[in-house]
Protein backbone atom coordinates (compact mmCIF):
# COMPACT_ATOMS: atom_id res chain seq x y z
CA UNK A 1 0.00 0.00 0.00
CA UNK A 2 1.51 3.32 -0.97
CA UNK A 3 1.85 5.91 2.38
CA UNK A 4 0.55 8.52 -0.41
CA UNK A 5 -2.19 8.76 -2.26
CA UNK A 6 -3.70 11.15 -4.28
CA UNK A 7 -5.55 12.74 -1.09
CA UNK A 8 -2.78 12.72 0.70
CA UNK A 9 -0.46 14.73 -1.82
CA UNK A 10 -3.27 16.93 -2.54
CA UNK A 11 -3.63 17.75 1.47
CA UNK A 12 0.32 18.52 0.93
CA UNK A 13 -0.22 20.69 -1.99
CA UNK A 14 -2.90 22.82 -0.18
CA UNK A 15 -1.06 23.45 3.17
CA UNK A 16 1.89 24.74 1.16
CA UNK A 17 0.00 26.45 -1.04
CA UNK A 18 -1.58 28.14 1.89
CA UNK A 19 1.45 28.77 4.06
CA UNK A 20 4.26 29.68 1.66
CA UNK A 21 3.94 31.98 -1.07
CA UNK A 22 5.35 29.35 -3.81
CA UNK A 23 3.87 28.80 -7.11
CA UNK A 24 3.22 25.54 -7.56
CA UNK A 25 2.61 25.51 -10.83
CA UNK A 26 5.89 24.46 -11.68
CA UNK A 27 6.59 21.97 -8.83
CA UNK A 28 7.88 18.56 -9.33
CA UNK A 29 6.27 15.88 -7.06
CA UNK A 30 8.69 12.97 -6.48
CA UNK A 31 7.39 10.20 -3.98
CA UNK A 32 10.94 9.06 -2.95
CA UNK A 33 9.10 6.03 -1.13
CA UNK A 34 8.50 4.49 -3.96
CA UNK A 35 11.02 2.14 -5.87
CA UNK A 36 13.27 3.75 -7.84
CA UNK A 37 12.82 7.29 -7.03
CA UNK A 38 15.97 9.68 -6.93
CA UNK A 39 15.55 12.78 -4.90
CA UNK A 40 18.90 14.31 -5.89
CA UNK A 41 18.73 13.69 -9.86
CA UNK A 42 15.60 15.64 -9.27
CA UNK A 43 16.73 18.48 -7.29
CA UNK A 44 19.65 19.02 -9.57
CA UNK A 45 17.31 19.48 -12.31
CA UNK A 46 14.04 21.09 -11.29
CA UNK A 47 14.18 24.85 -9.19
CA UNK A 48 11.15 23.39 -6.68
CA UNK A 49 10.29 19.81 -5.84
CA UNK A 50 7.99 18.68 -3.37
CA UNK A 51 9.36 15.34 -1.96
CA UNK A 52 7.91 12.58 -0.20
CA UNK A 53 9.59 10.65 2.09
CA UNK A 54 9.41 7.98 4.44
CA UNK A 55 10.60 7.93 8.53
CA UNK A 56 13.90 6.41 8.67
CA UNK A 57 15.93 8.29 5.80
CA UNK A 58 18.86 9.26 8.58
CA UNK A 59 21.60 10.12 5.62
CA UNK A 60 19.03 12.20 3.59
CA UNK A 61 20.09 16.01 3.98
CA UNK A 62 24.09 14.76 4.17
CA UNK A 63 24.09 13.19 1.00
CA UNK A 64 22.12 16.63 -0.83
CA UNK A 65 25.37 18.49 1.10
CA UNK A 66 28.15 16.28 -0.12
CA UNK A 67 27.05 16.63 -3.71
CA UNK A 68 26.74 20.20 -3.43
CA UNK A 69 23.22 21.44 -2.90
CA UNK A 70 23.91 22.74 0.76
CA UNK A 71 22.36 25.74 -0.33
CA UNK A 72 18.82 24.49 -1.27
CA UNK A 73 16.37 25.63 0.93
CA UNK A 74 13.54 22.89 2.77
CA UNK A 75 10.43 23.95 3.77
CA UNK A 76 8.57 21.76 6.33
CA UNK A 77 6.98 20.54 9.56
CA UNK A 78 7.29 18.57 12.46
CA UNK A 79 4.65 16.18 11.84
CA UNK A 80 3.64 13.57 9.31
CA UNK A 81 0.94 15.43 8.94
CA UNK A 82 -0.07 18.89 6.76
CA UNK A 83 -0.46 20.81 9.28
CA UNK A 84 1.23 23.46 12.04
CA UNK A 85 4.16 26.06 11.75
CA UNK A 86 5.97 26.00 8.56
CA UNK A 87 9.79 26.13 8.92
CA UNK A 88 12.79 26.81 6.67
CA UNK A 89 16.16 25.47 6.48
CA UNK A 90 19.05 25.61 4.42
CA UNK A 91 20.35 21.42 3.41
CA UNK A 92 23.69 22.78 4.84
CA UNK A 93 22.08 23.42 8.32
CA UNK A 94 20.14 20.54 8.23
CA UNK A 95 22.93 17.75 7.42
CA UNK A 96 23.41 16.23 11.06
CA UNK A 97 19.11 15.12 10.73
CA UNK A 98 16.95 12.39 9.01
CA UNK A 99 13.87 12.13 8.39
CA UNK A 100 11.66 11.42 11.60
CA UNK A 101 8.08 11.33 10.16
CA UNK A 102 6.24 10.34 6.85
CA UNK A 103 5.74 13.64 5.58
CA UNK A 104 6.16 16.33 2.65
CA UNK A 105 8.78 18.96 2.47
CA UNK A 106 9.65 21.35 -0.41
CA UNK A 107 13.15 21.57 -1.49
CA UNK A 108 13.87 25.09 -3.18
CA UNK A 109 16.98 24.94 -5.81
CA UNK A 110 17.71 28.66 -7.34
CA UNK A 111 20.57 26.93 -8.98
CA UNK A 112 18.51 23.93 -10.76
CA UNK A 113 19.92 23.59 -14.07
CA UNK A 114 17.39 24.10 -17.05
CA UNK A 115 18.57 21.82 -19.50
CA UNK A 116 20.87 18.12 -19.57
CA UNK A 117 24.09 18.51 -18.62
CA UNK A 118 26.59 15.50 -19.95
CA UNK A 119 29.65 14.53 -18.77
CA UNK A 120 30.62 15.31 -14.96
CA UNK A 121 34.27 15.57 -13.80
CA UNK A 122 36.11 12.34 -12.96
CA UNK A 123 36.82 14.09 -9.67
CA UNK A 124 33.17 13.79 -8.54
CA UNK A 125 33.33 9.99 -8.37
CA UNK A 126 34.57 7.66 -5.97
CA UNK A 127 38.20 6.96 -6.14
CA UNK A 128 38.30 3.16 -6.13
CA UNK A 129 39.12 0.29 -8.48
CA UNK A 130 37.32 1.89 -11.47
CA UNK A 131 39.58 3.47 -14.08
CA UNK A 132 36.85 6.25 -15.81
CA UNK A 133 36.49 6.99 -18.83
CA UNK A 134 37.44 10.71 -19.91
CA UNK A 135 34.19 13.18 -19.05
CA UNK A 136 34.12 14.12 -22.75
CA UNK A 137 34.07 10.66 -24.33
CA UNK A 138 31.48 9.92 -21.69
CA UNK A 139 29.46 12.91 -22.76
CA UNK A 140 29.46 11.88 -26.76
CA UNK A 141 28.68 8.11 -25.51
CA UNK A 142 25.42 9.57 -23.07
CA UNK A 143 24.30 11.22 -26.31
CA UNK A 144 24.81 8.32 -28.64
CA UNK A 145 22.40 6.57 -25.92
CA UNK A 146 19.44 8.91 -26.46
CA UNK A 147 18.72 8.90 -22.76
CA UNK A 148 14.95 10.24 -22.18
CA UNK A 149 13.62 10.86 -18.19
CA UNK A 150 12.26 7.34 -18.21
CA UNK A 151 14.41 5.20 -20.30
CA UNK A 152 15.22 1.51 -19.03
CA UNK A 153 19.08 1.21 -19.46
CA UNK A 154 21.89 -1.78 -19.77
CA UNK A 155 25.47 -0.59 -18.72
CA UNK A 156 28.03 -3.40 -19.11
CA UNK A 157 31.54 -2.14 -17.52
CA UNK A 158 30.74 1.53 -17.75
CA UNK A 159 30.32 2.90 -13.99
CA UNK A 160 30.35 6.07 -14.40
CA UNK A 161 28.19 6.09 -17.51
CA UNK A 162 25.86 4.40 -15.58
CA UNK A 163 25.76 6.74 -12.27
CA UNK A 164 25.20 9.78 -14.99
CA UNK A 165 22.85 7.61 -16.89
CA UNK A 166 20.55 6.75 -13.72
CA UNK A 167 20.51 10.89 -13.65
CA UNK A 168 19.15 11.58 -16.87
CA UNK A 169 16.77 8.91 -16.80
CA UNK A 170 15.38 9.52 -13.63
CA UNK A 171 12.14 7.95 -13.90
CA UNK A 172 13.44 4.57 -16.02
CA UNK A 173 15.90 2.25 -14.60
CA UNK A 174 19.40 1.48 -14.64
CA UNK A 175 21.04 -2.40 -14.93
CA UNK A 176 24.37 -2.40 -14.07
CA UNK A 177 26.47 -5.20 -15.09
CA UNK A 178 29.80 -5.30 -13.44
CA UNK A 179 31.72 -8.25 -13.59
CA UNK A 180 34.79 -7.65 -10.67
CA UNK A 181 33.52 -7.30 -7.04
CA UNK A 182 36.11 -4.58 -6.27
CA UNK A 183 34.41 -2.89 -9.26
CA UNK A 184 30.47 -3.51 -7.88
CA UNK A 185 31.61 -2.07 -4.74
CA UNK A 186 33.05 1.21 -6.36
CA UNK A 187 30.09 1.34 -8.13
CA UNK A 188 27.53 0.90 -5.10
CA UNK A 189 29.70 3.49 -3.33
CA UNK A 190 28.57 5.91 -6.00
CA UNK A 191 25.20 5.15 -6.16
CA UNK A 192 24.85 5.86 -2.46
CA UNK A 193 27.26 9.19 -3.21
CA UNK A 194 25.14 10.47 -5.56
CA UNK A 195 21.88 8.92 -4.31
CA UNK A 196 20.50 7.35 -7.33
CA UNK A 197 17.98 4.55 -6.21
CA UNK A 198 17.17 3.23 -9.80
CA UNK A 199 20.41 1.65 -10.42
CA UNK A 200 20.41 -2.55 -9.76
CA UNK A 201 24.13 -3.86 -10.04
CA UNK A 202 24.61 -7.11 -11.59
CA UNK A 203 27.73 -9.35 -11.60
CA UNK A 204 26.69 -10.93 -14.87
CA UNK A 205 24.04 -10.97 -17.76
CA UNK A 206 22.16 -13.70 -17.70
CA UNK A 207 18.40 -15.49 -17.01
CA UNK A 208 19.23 -15.80 -13.24
CA UNK A 209 20.15 -12.24 -12.61
CA UNK A 210 18.04 -10.17 -15.07
CA UNK A 211 15.04 -12.15 -14.20
CA UNK A 212 12.05 -9.53 -13.09
CA UNK A 213 14.22 -6.93 -13.90
CA UNK A 214 12.74 -3.91 -16.32
CA UNK A 215 13.86 -4.94 -19.90
CA UNK A 216 16.57 -2.20 -21.74
CA UNK A 217 15.92 -0.26 -24.81
CA UNK A 218 19.81 0.82 -24.43
CA UNK A 219 22.37 -1.35 -23.64
CA UNK A 220 25.91 0.46 -23.59
CA UNK A 221 28.81 -2.36 -23.30
CA UNK A 222 32.35 -2.02 -23.41
CA UNK A 223 33.89 -4.29 -26.24
CA UNK A 224 34.79 -7.61 -24.33
CA UNK A 225 35.28 -11.27 -25.01
CA UNK A 226 31.55 -11.98 -23.84
CA UNK A 227 30.34 -9.16 -26.03
CA UNK A 228 28.70 -11.41 -28.69
CA UNK A 229 27.35 -13.71 -25.73
CA UNK A 230 26.09 -10.34 -24.13
CA UNK A 231 24.24 -9.34 -27.54
CA UNK A 232 22.46 -12.47 -28.08
CA UNK A 233 20.72 -12.82 -24.90
CA UNK A 234 19.57 -9.04 -24.33
CA UNK A 235 18.22 -9.20 -27.85
CA UNK A 236 16.03 -12.06 -26.91
CA UNK A 237 14.93 -9.90 -24.33
CA UNK A 238 14.10 -7.57 -26.41
CA UNK A 239 14.47 -7.52 -30.21
CA UNK A 240 14.30 -3.84 -30.89
CA UNK A 241 16.91 -2.94 -28.68
CA UNK A 242 19.61 -0.36 -29.43
CA UNK A 243 23.34 -1.65 -28.59
CA UNK A 244 26.13 1.20 -28.09
CA UNK A 245 29.82 -0.04 -28.04
CA UNK A 246 32.75 1.14 -26.67
CA UNK A 247 36.20 0.40 -27.82
CA UNK A 248 39.84 0.99 -28.08
CA UNK A 249 40.16 -2.19 -30.56
CA UNK A 250 40.57 -1.30 -34.64
CA UNK A 251 40.03 -5.10 -35.07
CA UNK A 252 36.43 -4.95 -33.39
CA UNK A 253 35.85 -1.71 -34.91
CA UNK A 254 36.97 -3.21 -38.21
CA UNK A 255 34.61 -5.82 -37.99
CA UNK A 256 31.41 -4.77 -35.86
CA UNK A 257 29.18 -4.60 -38.57
CA UNK A 258 29.59 -8.45 -39.70
CA UNK A 259 29.30 -8.94 -35.47
CA UNK A 260 26.40 -6.71 -35.19
CA UNK A 261 24.37 -8.10 -38.77
CA UNK A 262 24.66 -11.82 -37.14
CA UNK A 263 22.07 -10.51 -34.54
CA UNK A 264 19.94 -8.38 -37.28
CA UNK A 265 21.69 -5.05 -35.95
CA UNK A 266 22.55 -3.18 -39.14
CA UNK A 267 22.05 0.22 -38.70
CA UNK A 268 25.71 0.57 -37.45
CA UNK A 269 27.01 4.14 -36.97
CA UNK A 270 30.85 4.38 -36.18
CA UNK A 271 32.95 7.44 -34.72
CA UNK A 272 36.52 7.48 -33.35
CA UNK A 273 37.09 10.05 -30.68
CA UNK A 274 40.59 12.37 -30.34
CA UNK A 275 40.99 14.15 -27.14
CA UNK A 276 43.97 16.47 -26.01
CA UNK A 277 44.09 18.14 -23.02
CA UNK A 278 46.65 21.39 -22.77
CA UNK A 279 48.94 20.65 -19.39
CA UNK A 280 50.44 22.64 -17.29
CA UNK A 281 53.95 22.70 -19.23
CA UNK A 282 51.63 24.29 -22.78
CA UNK A 283 51.77 20.78 -23.94
CA UNK A 284 48.61 19.08 -25.81
CA UNK A 285 48.68 15.25 -24.07
CA UNK A 286 46.75 12.83 -26.00
CA UNK A 287 43.78 10.93 -24.18
CA UNK A 288 42.81 7.01 -25.96
CA UNK A 289 40.93 7.54 -28.76
CA UNK A 290 38.48 5.19 -28.74
CA UNK A 291 35.94 3.96 -31.58
CA UNK A 292 32.19 4.57 -30.79
CA UNK A 293 29.85 2.01 -32.58
CA UNK A 294 25.96 2.12 -32.46
CA UNK A 295 23.72 -0.79 -33.56
CA UNK A 296 19.91 -0.53 -34.25
CA UNK A 297 17.64 -2.94 -35.83
CA UNK A 298 15.75 -1.60 -39.00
Amino acid sequence: MDIFNNSSILSWLEYFSTNTDIDLEHVKILDITKKNKSLIPAVEGHKCVLAFTEAGDQDIFYKMWEVGLGDCEIIYNEGSEPSGEIKTNKVSEMIDRGINASAGMIILNPNARSTIKFGMDNKKFASGSVRYVGSEIRSVILSKMEIGDSKNLCIISGESIAIEAAMISSEGSVVAVEYKERDRETLEENVNKFGVSNVTIIDHVGEDTMEGLPVPDTTMLVASASMEQEIEFLKGLNPNMTFVVYTLDFKVAANISDTFAKYGLNDVNIIQIAVSHLTSKNVFENQPAPWIITGKSL
